[in-house]
C-alpha cells in the first residue's frame, strides 16, 4: 500500500509540536463568564485584524455562519447567496431548521455575486422580506476564488442602498488576504459581520470566529449558547489558533498556493482530467473527470494513495496544505499519469 497523499480538505492538518506546547501551556479560564484570558486575547486580536468591533470564539464556521443569519434575518425572511455557496450546500440544512429563513440561491460566475444581482423584496404585504446578502471569500465550490476588492465594494454598496446587512464567511479568507496582499479588512472590514476559521489553512484542531459590532457580538453569545456552543475553559484551542497566527502560519499559505498551481499545471493536459490552471487563485484545485464515474475515480484514485473528494457531477476536489509537501505534490502527479495510462 502506498503512503497516501491527502488531499482532501485543508482541514486534516495536525497541530505542530510548537502549536501543542502553546496549547499546554495556555492560560485558561470559564469562558462561560468571559473569563478565558486566552480566548479573549484571541478574539481581541483577530476583531482587530479584521477591522471589526469584536469578535466571539466558536467551536465551527458553520456555527458561525448561522449566528449570523440569526442576528440579521427573522424567520419567515429571505437571504440572498450565490447558488453554490457553503452556507446553501455543506451546513445540513441548518437555515431553515435553527434560523427559519428562506434562502435565495443566485447564480454566479465561481461564486461571486454581482451588485447588479442584488434586490429586496418586501415592499407589498405578500412579498417576503430580504434582510441579508451572503458572500464567500475564497469561495469554496468556486474553486478558492478571490473576490476582486471593487467588485466587491460594488456590491455591499449596493445592499447597504437596498437597506440589506451583509454577512462574510470567510473560512478561508486569510488565502485572499495572502494571494493579493491586502489587508484582511480590505473585505472584512465592510460587512455587518464575518466568520473566519482556524482550522482551514492555519492548523488549528478546531476553532473559528465571528466578528461584528459589540452589541451584535453581546447577542451572539446568547445564541451561541442556545446553539450548544457554550465553552469553558477553551483556551487550550484559542492558543492553537494565536500560535499559528504569530508564529507564521498565516503566512505560509502562499507555498500552499503554490503547490495547488503545480498540481494544476501538472495535471493540465493528461488525458482524461480536465483542470484549468489559470482558475487556481488560491490552494484549491478542481479536477473535471472524462470517461470514468466519479465514483469509480475516486476509489482508484485511493489505491494509488492520492485522497480527493467528490464536488458535483464529474469533478472532485483537491486542496493543499501545510501537511502535504511540494514532493507530495509531485509524487501525486506521478501516480495519477500513471493510473491514467493504465485505463
Amino acid at each position: 500500500m502506498l503512503p497516501p497523499i491527502d488531499l482532501r480538505s485543508d482541514t486534516v492538518t495536525r497541530p505542530t509540536a510548537g502549536m501543542r506546547r502553546a496549547m499546554m501551556r495556555a492560560p485558561v479560564g470559564d469562558d462561560g463568564f468571559g473569563e478565558d484570558p486566552t480566548v479573549r486575547r484571541l478574539e481581541e486580536y483577530v476583531a482587530d485584524l479584521l477591522g471589526q468591533e469584536a469578535g466571539l470564539f466558536l467551536p465551527s464556521g458553520t456555527m458561525g455562519n448561522q449566528i449570523a443569519l440569526q442576528l440579521w434575518a427573522q424567520p419567515g425572511e429571505e437571504v440572498l447567496l450565490d447558488a453554490e455557496a457553503h452556507i446553501l450546500h455543506y451546513e445540513g440544512g441548518a437555515p431553515e431548521r435553527y434560523a427559519g429563513v428562506r434562502l435565495r440561491p443566485i447564480p454566479a460566475v465561481r461564486g461571486l455575486l454581482r451588485a447588479e444581482d442584488l434586490y429586496a423584496g418586501g415592499a407589498m404585504d405578500w412579498e417576503v422580506r430580504t434582510r441579508l446578502v451572503c458572500l464567500e471569500n475564497t469561495h469554496n465550490r468556486g474553486g478558492g476564488a478571490i473576490y476582486p476588492l471593487e467588485p466587491f465594494k460594488s456590491l455591499v454598496d449596493r445592499a447597504r442602498a437596498l437597506q440589506l446587512r451583509v454577512h462574510l464567511d470567510g473560512a478561508r479568507l486569510w488565502h485572499a488576504h495572502v494571494a493579493t496582499g491586502l489587508p484582511l479588512s480590505a473585505w472584512s472590514g465592510q460587512v455587518d459581520s464575518v466568520m473566519v476559521s482556524f482550522s482551514k489553512g492555519l492548523g488549528a484542531p478546531a476553532g473559528s470566529m465571528l466578528c461584528a459590532n459589540q452589541e451584535a457580538i453581546r447577542e451572539a453569545r446568547r445564541i451561541r449558547k442556545r446553539m450548544g456552543g457554550g465553552m469553558r475553559q477553551v483556551g487550550i484551542l484559542a492558543a492553537a489558533a494565536l500560535y499559528a497566527l504569530e508564529n507564521g502560519h498565516l503566512e505560509a499559505l502562499a507555498a500552499d498556493h503554490e503547490k495547488a498551481r503545480i498540481l494544476a499545471e501538472g495535471l493540465a493536459g493528461v488525458p482524461g482530467i480536465r483542470v484549468d490552471p489559470e482558475s487556481v487563485e488560491t490552494n484549491i484545485v478542481i479536477l473535471e473527470v472524462e470517461d470514468h464515474p466519479v465514483e469509480v475515480f475516486l476509489a482508484r484514485l485511493a489505491e494509488a494513495g492520492v485522497w480527493m473528494v467528490p464536488f458535483g457531477p464529474g469533478r472532485l476536489r483537491a486542496v493543499t496544505h501545510r501537511d502535504v509537501s511540494r514532493k507530495d505534490i509531485e509524487e501525486a502527479i506521478r501516480r495519477i499519469r500513471r493510473l491514467l495510462r493504465r485505463g
